[in-house]
């Protein structure tokens, strides 16, 4: 690349301890700012009048003592732990109860495992007995040819075929024999950690950032200890995988494909994008292939001469200021002067088909545009297609889509077909819950779905259905749905048919435009400022929560539901906190849950982002029937500065995939003046994908 300015000067600055107090206090102000552009320091998008979550969620607080929804229902699996050998047991090496002790050690779904206890160690620490290795970390090779990694000289070149920064969804696909392919997302890039001081200039600096977002799709087979992995060194012989960046091309599909408002000079015709931005979450589909939620998208557009005038009141809604990273330098379309319509190609719901690396990825117009965690999808009684999806912004909501066609299971390439097209066609609902009062002495409450559009009819008055598409928030705005704190991942679990939403946090809840009442505890939470300091009162919900619903008669294409609340987290000695009913001196304190998953038991597996209460991020299970219901223990904590990222459960229980994202984002921090040099192979950190086992 062409230097056309000198190198960028930086000055060390000291690290900064986190302030849990303030609008930040769940993360650094460096994570906040890069990940999501500061939005915790600008006004809710959402200004609507809509009733918020907080207002339910008290009301079931409220009324804690009596838990009600423990169990599945009739005939619904009873989830438990497996208690441990006793001193009766032989295991004897060798023999049978001892290969089976083994195998029940390795279980992680039943394994009775110490909970790891809440610590600041630059390491990823899993619970004793278990081991994690690294598969694959940021800059690591993926295609054949691609350049082995050296963090002075990168290119765009380089990085579009080596494995991208900030790692986040991780999804595993299994291949025959000992193989199987793993996909993940790379959500956003950390500039001042990732580069060296006078070494490159302000334009290489983001081309290159540019081109470690997208997808990775990576061969991986297994190692010899059951449960872990490692990724396939000989990339010849792994024709699936395959590097999405910033330049990859996406067909637009669904009704508000070619709609005026995605055309660009680029793309008069409106029918394909460059590139997919902050991919967080996602979700494997039953046919096999991975949905990437596009999140903060808003914060890579810059506007030269401002803002179009036609799109103030879209652009407000969607955050989107013009005061981007600067990425127009290197790319114009990035320039909303000059090309208005790009960032309505953002933010969507995109598919992925890991079997075929030539086949162009789908953006899915059907699903709505909004800050997408990610998608997670379940076949209801009926056949259709169900995916659930939540809008990650404090006050926004929770959505639902149905197909219009059936899915058709057989694994021929004709219903694989069929069934890509999917998403294409249906329905697409936005939640309002209502509490039912404590009169009744129940812990739990209503809900319902309401309609936005189809793929041919709009319901919402005054609004086209490439209206509501197009601008999914300000047409839900209009139908009173109930805002939400933080909606992130949104899972439904395949064992009780219930649905389980991450409510990561909301600094401002309290605030004048989020008014408490006198049944709203979680608008004061108590956070610590480090470990071992007391705990001490800070506004807002600043440790979250999670909400199960159920949906009518376990039919998910059902309009209505129930819901109760599961986890109102934080330190158990806190009393606002509540853990399904179980006993708060046996729970591991619990903080900003983020990414969900299940392993086949039905158990819940928690990741955190932003843990306020002085230790490291990690991952927890949670029995969510039986009488473990609400028993959180900690399984793993992560590095310094990291957050845990796509928790995923395979292998017959036996390995826990997950990311370390961002390692070492302290404030203050750069390249020369690192807070983590996780996962201790240089002298910087690395973003990498990691798996958990049994170890002996």
């Amino acid at each position: 690349m062409t230097i056309s300015q000198p190198p960028v000067e930086r000055r060390l600055l000291p690290l900064t301890p986190l302030d849990r107090t303030g609008p930040h206090g769940s993360r650094s102000n460096m994570t906040c700012f890069f990940r999501c552009g500061n939005a915790c320091d600008h006004p809710e998008p959402n200004r609507s009048e809509n009733g918020h979550v907080q207002d339910e969620i008290a009301k079931a607080i409220a009324r804690r003592s009596v838990l009600t929804g423990a169990a599945a229902g009739a005939g619904a699996m009873v989830l438990g732990l497996t208690a441990p050998a006793t001193a009766a047991t032989s295991t004897r090496p060798g023999t049978p109860a001892a290969r089976a002790a083994r195998a029940a050690r390795a279980n992680l779904a039943r394994a009775d495992f110490r909970p790891v206890a809440p610590n600041t160690r630059d390491a990823v620490v899993t619970a004793p007995g278990y081991t994690s290795d690294v598969i694959i970390s940021w800059g690591d090779r993926v295609v054949p040819g691609a350049p082995r990694f050296d963090v002075r000289p990168q290119t765009p070149e380089a990085a579009r075929q080596q494995f991208g920064y900030n790692c986040d969804y991780v999804g595993m696909l299994p291949l025959r024999g000992d193989h199987a392919l793993l996909v993940v997302n790379h959500e956003y890039t950390d500039e001042d950690l990732m580069f060296p001081a006078d070494t490159y200039t302000d334009a290489e600096i983001k081309a290159i950032a540019m081109s470690n977002h997208g997808m990775s799709v990576v061969r991986i087979r297994r190692g010899s200890a059951p449960g872990s992995w490692r990724q396939v060194k000989d990339l010849a012989s792994c024709p699936q995988n395959r590097r999405v960046h910033i330049d990859s091309l996406f067909r637009l599909d669904g009704p508000a494909a070619g709609d005026e408002r995605l055309r660009t000079v680029a793309d008069p015709a409106g029918s394909w994008v460059r590139g997919t931005l902050n991919n967080c979450a996602g979700g494997m589909t039953p046919w096999g292939t991975v949905l990437s939620g596009e999140e903060n998208f808003n914060q890579y557009f810059d506007a030269s001469a401002g803002l179009d005038e036609r799109y103030s009141a879209e652009y407000a809604r969607y955050g989107i200021t013009g005061k981007g990273r600067g990425w127009s330098e290197v790319d114009a379309r990035f320039d909303l002067s000059l090309d208005p319509h790009e960032a309505h190609r953002f933010g969507w719901i995109v598919e992925l088909d890991p079997m075929e690396p030539n086949v162009t990825p789908v953006k899915h117009t059907m699903l709505g545009r909004f800050k997408h965690e990610g998608a997670n999808i379940v076949i209801a009684s009926s056949g259709h297609a169900v995916a659930y999806m939540g809008d990650d912004e404090r006050g926004d909501y929770l959505y639902k889509f149905v197909s219009r066609k059936k899915y058709k299971p057989k694994q021929t390439r004709a219903h694989r077909k069929h069934n890509k097209a999917l998403l294409s066609e249906g329905t697409l609902y936005v939640a309002r819950l209502t509490g039912d009062g404590s009169e009744d002495g129940r812990h739990d409450g209503t809900g319902e779905w309401i309609r936005l559009t189809s793929d041919t009819t709009s319901y919402v008055p005054g609004m086209s259905v490439a209206d509501v598409l197009l601008f999914t928030r300000l047409a839900a705005d209009k139908v009173s749905p109930t805002r939400m704190d933080r909606p992130e991942d949104v899972e439904p679990n395949l064992v009780n048919g219930r649905v389980y939403a991450a409510l990561t946090n909301n600094s401002n809840r309290g605030k004048p435009e989020l008014p408490v009442d006198e049944a709203n505890p979680v608008a004061s939470s108590m956070v610590r400022s480090s470990l071992g300091e007391p705990l001490t009162e800070a506004a807002g919900n600043r440790n979250g929560y999670v909400l199960e619903m159920i949906p009518s008669d376990d039919d998910h294409e059902r309009t209505t539901f129930t819901w109760n609340l599961l986890l109102v987290c934080g330190d158990p000695a806190a009393a606002e906190t509540y853990f399904g009913g179980f006993d708060k001196s046996k729970v591991s304190p619990i903080s900003c849950p983020d990414n969900l998953t299940f392993d086949t038991d039905g158990n819940l597996w928690i990741s955190t982002d932003g843990n306020v209460l002085g230790s490291n991020d990690g991952i927890f299970r949670v029995p969510v029937a039986g009488p473990e219901r609400g028993r959180v223990l900690q399984f793993v904590t992560m590095p310094v500065g990291a957050e845990a990222c796509g928790p995923l459960i395979a292998d017959k229980n036996r390995s826990l995939f997950f990311a370390v994202q961002h390692p070492g984002e302290v404030d203050g921090s750069t390249f020369e003046n690192q807070a983590s040099t996780w996962p201790h192979t240089d002298d910087f950190p690395r973003p990498s994908v990691c798996v958990a086992y049994r170890d002996r």
